[in-house]
């Protein structure tokens, strides 16, 4: 062991100096610069984004009325008061849930995560419930021919496949200079088109799609708007005068005009009419809209945190109501058609589309509604 000679030598410090002091350079006062603060280090963790109760509220309560209008089906025939009434809420409860879809559809691109958000959130459930709808059929209704297609969507999952349509296109809707009255006019030729067939429902998908146009070019101000007492005081004559209205038509109007699944010459109109009833009904349903979210509650409710899991009660309630027309259950008990029989219904439809939104519900489905799938993209794309 040896040291090894110090070569070079440190250079001496120069005297401190007392920071009260002004140094001389070239006969020039130099003062001694000030302290530069420190500036915080941003935090990293990314701020929660709040939920707003108002549209979670608005969720929850159009999803009751779809639950509701899908359990009177078997049990109205026999009474115009019911079906005025499901008139009523089928003109607007679809609507409305569409023009909030729409509204929180506006910042959708291309871009890698929101593609990813979208095969994960509204294929991946479409694929599975769509086999899993076409298998209860097949063999809770003893329907062996009842074949398994992803590409004719049975009951209620064609909101899916319109949803996918739908935010793929936003990119396209948010070009145009006028997009809501071309959005109409396509709906028109459609509502008179029937060789458009039955792949993934289009013609629901083009009918419906103004609504969806429509939430895409709302912002929140229009909501705001919508809130006001004076609007309030006005949905109620309007509810009022749509359900005489509907007890006065509803021996005379055929409920396809409500699904949009058909054209006009489909069924059995001729085809101008087509473009009149699609302009009416886009009206009455617009008007009837903003009178149901002008009395949605703003704050807080004990329902508030059902609105993030009504897409499970929107893909659930279908299996109790198909599952108890198969059984029989309507036939058996025919004390259901009378007026106390549709409170029975209707108050347990609610009830349960009630707890399907219920957040261990929502749990469970997650691994369906929700799934991680970084595995199926590309890395940067998960990683996004």
């Amino acid at each position: 062991m040896f040291h090894a000679p110090n070569t070079f030598q440190r250079a001496p410090l120069p005297p401190a100096t007392r920071e009260s002091e002004p140094r001389r350079q070239g006969g020039t006062t130099l003062t001694a610069a000030p302290p530069v603060p420190v500036a915080k280090r941003p935090s990293t963790a990314a701020p929660t984004k709040r939920r707003d109760a108002y549209f979670d509220n608005a969720k929850y309560l159009a999803i009751v009325l779809v639950a509701v209008a899908h359990a009177w089906v078997p049990v109205m025939d026999g009474s115009r008061t019911a079906r005025a009434l499901y008139m009523v809420a089928y003109t607007f409860h679809m609507p409305a849930f569409i023009i909030i879809s729409g509204y929180f559809s506006r910042s959708f691109d291309m871009s890698a995560r929101k593609m990813k958000r979208l095969v994960t959130g509204v294929a991946v459930p479409y694929v599975v419930f769509e086999t899993a709808y076409s298998l209860f059929k097949r063999y809770a209704d003893d329907s062996p021919d009842h074949p398994i297609s992803l590409i004719d969507p049975w009951f209620l999952t064609w909101f899916l496949a319109a949803l996918f349509i739908w935010r793929l296109t936003t990119p396209v809707w948010q070009a145009l200079r006028h997009p809501l009255p071309v959005a109409l006019v396509i709906a028109v030729l459609a509502s008179f088109s029937p060789t458009i067939g039955d792949d993934l429902d289009l013609q629901r998908v083009l009918q419906f799609l103004p609504y969806f146009v429509l939430g895409l070019q709302l912002k929140p101000e229009h909501f705001q708007l919508m809130r006001r007492r004076e609007m309030r005081m006005l949905a109620l004559p309007l509810f009022a005068g749509a359900a005489l209205f509907a007890y006065w038509a509803a021996p005379r109007m055929q409920l396809g005009w409500f699904y949009r699944s058909n054209s006009a010459p489909e069924m059995g109109a001729p085809w101008w009419s087509g473009a009149v009833m699609t302009l009416m009904m886009f009206g009455c349903a617009l008007l009837l809209t903003i009178g149901f979210l002008a009395w949605v509650p703003r704050r807080h409710m004990w329902f508030t945190v059902l609105g993030a899991g009504t897409i499970c009660g929107y893909l659930l309630h279908g299996f109790l109501v198909k599952g108890a027309g198969y059984v029989g259950l309507f036939d058996r008990y025919e004390w259901l058609a009378s007026p106390g029989g549709l409170v029975v219904v209707s108050l347990f439809a609610a009830a349960a589309v009630t707890l399907l939104c219920t957040p261990p519900v929502r749990r469970v489905l997650r691994c369906v509604t929700e799934p991680d799938m970084d595995w199926a993209f590309r890395r940067d794309a998960a990683k996004l």
